[in-house]
Parts: C-alpha cells; structure tokens; sequence
C-alpha cells in the first residue's frame, strides 16, 4: 500500500493515505516502519494535525475527509465524531443512538478508514475495551489503551 506519508506515534507509526484535497485512511504500522516525508501539502497538513493530537489530546484534529463505506457505516463513523475526547460510549450506546444494533456498530468500528481522526477507539464493550480495528487482542488493543489514556490525561 502507497502511502502520501508515514509519520512516528508512540505506539509505532501512522501511514497516511490522501488526495490533494482529502484525508482517505489512516493505517497502524508497525515501529520498524521507516518514516517517509509528506509527498503533497495535504499530507503535510494532516501530519500536523495528527502530530499535534499525539502530543495534546485536547487538539481538535481539523481536516476535510472523503469516507467510502455502506450507508450504515458512514452513519456510525459520523455518530462517532460526537463522542468527545476523553469520553466513551459502548456498542450498545452508540448503536441506540443511531437505531442499530450493537454488533453492527462494531463491525462499522472495525472497517473505519481513519482512525484517530474517526475516533473507533472511544467506543468500548459493555464489560471492557471490546476490540480494535477487527482485533479482539493483541498490538491492536494495546493502541486503543493508549488513545484512551491519552485523552484522560
């Protein structure tokens, strides 16, 4: 995968996917990952922004974004970008809100495009984190611990 971007986050390293105009995905990497420059002022600008979230949760990360996803999906994306920082909804919560059912709202959770900037990692399980980017353990998690400790800080 091509990315416009490969910054450095305390939990390894972020690919940035974008157009000239757009943010299109936010992948997690691995640490050994080498850093690569913005190629386009857009990657520039979304370096920016997510390095100053990195260093301040309180940064209110500002970017234009296309989603390409099913109907369903981009309802839950959009619904997650009003759950503030340093707060939490469960699956459950969420998926009343938007009048859908718990287990679809983490399926939409897992195939978010932009994590981080959609913040997947502020929806947890009724008894615990629940998963992370299709992963029920493991690295994955442990980013979804971190993200959510960032923000309590």
């Amino acid at each position: 995968m091509k990315f416009q971007a490969i910054i450095s986050a305390p939990f390894g390293k972020l690919g940035i996917r974008c157009s000239d105009t757009d943010l299109l995905g936010i992948e997690f990497l691995s640490g050994k990952t080498k850093v690569q420059p913005p190629t386009s002022a857009m990657a520039k600008t979304i370096c920016v922004e997510l390095e100053a979230y990195l260093a301040d949760a309180s940064h209110e990360i500002d970017l234009p974004f296309e989603l390409d996803g099913s109907h369903h999906q981009c309802n839950v994306w959009q619904a997650m970008l009003d759950i503030p920082s340093g707060q939490t909804l469960t699956y459950g919560e969420l998926a009343k809100k938007i009048g859908s059912s718990a287990q679809a709202v983490g399926q939409a959770c897992g195939s978010n495009p932009i994590p981080v900037v959609i913040p997947c990692h502020r929806v947890v399980g009724k008894t615990g984190l629940g998963g992370f980017m299709k992963h029920a353990e493991g690295d994955a998690l442990d980013i979804k611990r971190w993200l959510l400790a960032h923000e309590r800080r």
